[in-house]
């Protein structure tokens, strides 16, 4: 059923596949064989999770026959760079409505924004954001434009396909070098990667992997509704017989540290950790807490030792640049 996904309009931004690396001196560290898919490592615009979103909603918009697309974001937002880049090489035109937290300084993402021409406005919060998301697509509804109005993070049945996409890709890869995962650890921010991964996975009839989201702000309850209403908008889009069960979506809200871009020493460290042991840049809002939270499931218990995980990436690359002076405090 899993080709369902492959029957929408897509976009191609990046070449796949990404890498997956062994992370070996961590893997050593932590007892276990830890891999990192590096959805950090794609030639437009740095990178990240929401490329692979933005391939079926750009392919969604321009079906739809659309000129613009309009979407928000914190400051800070890989999403709000990654669809100025997106609509940039599709030809559109791109307005994008930031908020706090962060700041509009001139600095990480909001640089990239500049730089790649999109239309700035900013608004004082999410709320405030989607209402002028919709009063800018009716301003240009009237001016005989055709908006595309994307929600934050790319949370969509479109963007999901994405990480079923992804799902598909990592598999082959692991069983290519003759793996078997065990866990699969994310970053959980609106939950449409994890609901992504965890449906794919269904969809190939891969039941014994656990797919587990680290959240970055929400509590737990939220965070999995937003997963479960996710994967059951997407099962209508596919129009698919299935069910996901409630029980089989995790994530974890003990790693938020005081919640969206709250940068703490615990994070930072982690940062510090993973760039020692193997080179590997994490950002603090997202992937750093991820990583924070994996560590920690294993030295729990509540992942064995000897288990095979798989650390999705996310991206974030221009974020440290961005929250650098917090950043420093900690250094």
């Amino acid at each position: 059923m899993i080709w369902r996904a492959f029957n929408f309009p897509r976009y191609r931004l990046v070449s796949l596949p990404t890498p997956l690396e062994k992370a070996l001196n961590i893997s050593r560290d932590l007892g276990v064989r830890l891999y990192i898919k590096r959805d950090d490592v794609m030639e437009l615009a740095l990178g990240g999770n929401k490329v692979r979103k933005l391939e079926f909603i750009l392919g969604n918009a321009l079906a739809k026959g659309c000129d613009t697309l309009i979407t928000r974001g914190a400051f800070h937002s890989n999403h709000a760079r990654l669809t100025a880049a997106a609509a940039r090489k599709a030809g559109l035109d791109v307005y994008l409505v930031l908020t706090p937290p962060g700041s509009p300084d001139l600095q990480g993402n909001v640089l990239l924004d500049k730089l790649l021409g999109a239309k700035m406005v900013y608004a004082k919060d999410y709320r405030e954001a989607d209402k002028v998301m919709q009063e800018l697509a009716d301003k240009l509804r009237a001016e005989g434009r055709k908006p595309y109005i994307i929600l934050g993070g790319g949370a969509s049945p479109y963007g999901v396909l994405g990480y079923i996409h992804a799902s598909l890709e990592l598999m082959q890869q692991l069983y290519t070098i003759e793996e078997k995962p065990r866990y699969i650890v994310l970053a959980t921010g609106t939950g449409t990667t994890q609901a992504g991964l965890l449906l794919g996975l269904k969809l190939l009839g891969v039941n014994d992997v656990k797919v587990i989201g680290i959240s970055i702000s929400r509590n737990s309850d939220e965070a999995r509704n937003r997963v479960y209403n996710l994967i059951n908008d997407t099962i209508n889009l596919l129009n698919i017989d299935m069910k996901v069960d409630y029980s089989d979506i995790i994530v974890y809200d003990d790693y938020v540290f005081g919640g969206y871009s709250e940068v703490t020493r615990e994070v930072v460290d982690t940062m510090k950790y993973t760039a020692l042991k193997e080179g590997l840049i994490l950002d603090p809002v997202y992937t750093a807490k991820a990583m924070y939270g994996l560590i920690d499931l294993i030295r729990r218990g509540c992942i064995e030792k000897d288990s095979t995980v798989v650390f999705i990436h996310t991206g974030g690359t221009p974020i440290p640049f961005q929250l650098n002076k917090v950043i420093e405090k900690y250094l």
